[in-house]
Formats: C-alpha cells, structure tokens, sequence
C-alpha cells in the first residue's frame, strides 16, 4: 500500500482490519490453502486482501460479513493468479464455482447454506491444524518456523515479529519468505500429517510455541525483561491447539506451563521495568485465574494415563511456585525431584542448572556448587550468563563474596537483556569487601 493510500486509512477501520485478522487469520489462511492447494499462495493472496480492505472498507464502510468480506476477495485474487500465470484448466473452474453468482468485491456475501461461515464448519478444526503443522513443518529451519508460524497461524505483522525478536524487518521477511519457497520445494501438501506421523510432528509444533513463550517470560535482549504481547500470542495459540486436539496431554502440559508462568508476569517488574527477583515478588500481583487455568490444564495432561512429559512436568514445577504463599514455604524437595524427571525424559545442562537452583533450596548451597562446577567444567553452557550467574548467588550463599562478584560480572558481561544485567551488576555491589 503506498504512502498516499496509506494517509486515507482512518485509525477505526485501520482497528477493525486488525481485530478480524488477528482472530481469523489462521482460518482465513487455511481455508485458502485447502481451496487452492498452494499454501505459499494463500498466505499472500489473504495478504492482499487485507491491504484491499484498509482502502474499500474505509470508502464502502465495514461490510456485514468482513470474514466473507476478506475471503470473498482473496479467492478473487487467486484466481486473477491463475488467470494471469493461464493456469486456468479444472483448477480455475473450481475456484470459479466457490464464487457465487454477483458476489461482489465490496461487501460480499456468503452462499447462505454456509450458516453465513465463509468455511465448511465441519472442516475448521482440520484447517487451522493442517496451518500448524504446515508452519511447523520439519523441512524449515526453527527461525523460519518460529516466523511463519507467528505470520500465518498468529496473524502478526512482520513488524511485530522483528519488534518482539529484535531483527531488522527485512530479516523476518527474508526467513519467512523462503519458508514459504522451502515449502514450496519440499512439495509440503496442506494436511494433516497421517496420524502415524502426528505424534512426532507435533513435538516440533509445541517446540515453536514453547519457544516464542520463552522469549516473550524472559527476553534475551534489549530493554524490556518482558514481552508480554508475544507471551500472550503464544497462550492463545497452545489454547487453539489443545482445543484441536483435547486428547494430546503435552499440548495441556505446554499451555498449563504458560499459564502458570504467565501467572507471575504482574510481579515480576516494578514501576520503572526493573526485575523483580522471586523472593521479593508481591504475590498478591498474581493472576489467580491464570492459576487457577494452569492448575486445570495441569490436570487434564495428568488425566490422561500416560505419565506428565517434559512439558507437563514443567507445568508441575510452575504449580509448586504458584501454590507456596513464600520461597521459605515452597516444596523445594518437591521440585527437585520434578527436575530429576525431567532430566531423564528430556536432558539438557539448563534443566541441570536449574536442578541445582532447587537443591540449594532444599539441601543448601554447597552440595548445588558441585553440580554446577560439573556443568562449568564439561563446558555445557559456554556463552551463557545463566551459569555464572547461578554460581555467584551458590557462592555468594557460602560466604566467598570475591569469587562471587568475579561471576556475577562475568554473568553481567555475558547477559544481553538490560533489565537482567543491571540486576546482576547490583548483587556484585553488594557483596562485602
């Protein structure tokens, strides 16, 4: 949309555009993929349509159906698509026919045996998890996923995205555009996998989602120690999908961990942004219902008979915290024994670390020190600032400040989040001596 365009668009319609997009663009894009085959296609000609809607919408007014409104005009696209790459044949004449007689650009309607749903009702569970699966699909690179996945199934703009991840813009464009070539090329059918293949390729679904939350409870750069609207789109996406898929237990296990983490979000800075370390958080700030909604997720994965996965037991760490009115208070035991669990059915050296958080709360700091000096020694975490981080406080609670501050700077040093550093530059102030 050009400059000029761009100056007539009010600020409501503007508003409107991008309320029913971001609620309905993972149906939108998904019913447009199964209609035309070409996932990269749909994605784009939805796109168009949603620039043509700031404009007609702005001199027409908004129409009764803006869902039917933005497919309606989508569909128009594609087909102009296929006309002018003469790809007409059998698949124009589909296309063609999905039109009803006089629709028009402007305002359309929807055939009305379609209860006035722009889609097969019977077929939206299939379309928005087909999306999913597609954008999560192993075939991409995990930056490519995590982008395309926020693009198509959580309707964010490619200035979003670059905002929330602090990349230039043209970064995110570039990576979601060759998802979309990679797709493409790799022949991805928009579908569900066969349900042999489900299982496997949904672990890569809840890896995205879990790593879009993660940046969003714990930036890893730049001024703000939270990003609280990419956190949220990922809560709204992992309710999407356990509401697709109910009988999946780790997909309750992942949106009992948002919850439940996000739960904390209202204590964790103060009035200037500052972090709050957990032991100084006002618990009274939590969101209650955001528990109360982790701790029934939590069930439901736990309901299934089949044991807690990583995700779940996550969850079930989160709980002991959401449940204990004080760190004095909270089952630290309880915790550790959780991240032993979790350590077997998903190993990795930051679980460790936080193992050994737990079992300087349970057991003291000493016995925690040698599991971290393991971790330093292998080199597990090299580049990190979470183990010299977590070293300092162990050495800091044994009484010996001047190795202390040495890794609290260290920590400092290593650590790209502002609002986290500055935490960690003031615990090596206060160290005596």
């Amino acid at each position: 949309m050009s400059a000029e365009t761009a100056e007539t668009v009010g600020e409501p319609v503007r508003r409107a555009v991008e309320a029913v997009w971001r609620i309905e663009s993972a149906r939108i894009v998904g019913a447009l993929a199964r209609y035309t085959g070409d996932f990269a296609l749909a994605e784009d000609v939805a796109q168009e349509a949603v620039a043509e809607a700031l404009v007609a919408w702005s001199r027409d007014g908004t129409p009764d159906n803006p869902v039917g409104w933005l497919l309606t005009t989508a569909r128009r696209r594609a087909i102009d698509g296929f006309r002018r790459g003469a790809a007409l044949g059998e698949r124009y004449a589909m296309l063609a026919g999905q039109l009803t007689e006089g629709e028009a650009t402007s305002g359309a309607r929807v055939p009305p045996d379609r209860d006035d749903l722009p889609w097969d009702p019977e077929r939206i569970d299939d379309d928005v998890l087909a999306l999913m699966f597609v954008a999560c699909h192993p075939v991409l690179s995990p930056e490519a996923r995590v982008a395309l996945t926020l693009r198509v199934v959580g309707g964010l703009s490619s200035e979003e995205i670059a905002r929330a991840f602090l990349v230039p813009v043209p970064t995110v464009q570039a990576r979601i555009t060759r998802a979309k070539k990679t797709i493409a090329a790799a022949a991805v059918p928009f579908e569900l996998p066969p349900p042999e293949d489900r299982r496997e390729r949904l672990g890569g679904v809840l890896g995205v989602l879990y790593v879009i939350f993660t940046e969003g409870s714990s930036a890893t750069a730049g001024d703000h120690l939270l990003r609280t609207d990419l956190a949220y789109e990922a809560i709204r996406l992992a309710r999407t999908l356990t509401a697709l898929l109910p009988a999946e237990p780790e997909a309750h296990g992942l949106l009992a961990l948002f919850e439940l983490t996000a739960a904390r979000f209202p204590a964790r800075t103060g009035p200037d942004g500052e972090a709050v370390l957990l032991e100084d958080q006002d618990r009274r700030l939590w969101d209650r219902s955001a528990i109360r909604r982790g701790l029934a997720a939590l069930t439901r994965a736990a309901g299934a008979g089949r044991g807690l996965g990583p995700y779940g037991l996550q969850a079930a760490i989160a709980a002991c915290h959401a449940s204990a009115p004080s760190v004095a208070e909270t089952d630290w035991r309880r915790i550790v024994i959780l991240y032993e669990a979790l350590g077997r059915v998903a190993p990795s050296p930051v679980v460790e670390l936080n193992r050994a958080v737990a079992v300087a709360m349970a057991d003291g700091p000493g016995q925690a020190l040698g599991i971290v000096d393991d971790l330093a020694v292998a080199g597990r975490l090299p580049g990190s600032h979470l183990l010299p981080g977590v070293r300092g406080e162990l050495l800091a609670r044994l009484g010996r400040a001047a190795e202390a501050r040495a890794e609290f700077e260290l920590a400092a040093r290593l650590c790209g989040n502002v609002r986290e550093r500055s935490v960690l530059l003031r615990k090596a102030a206060a160290l005596p001596g």
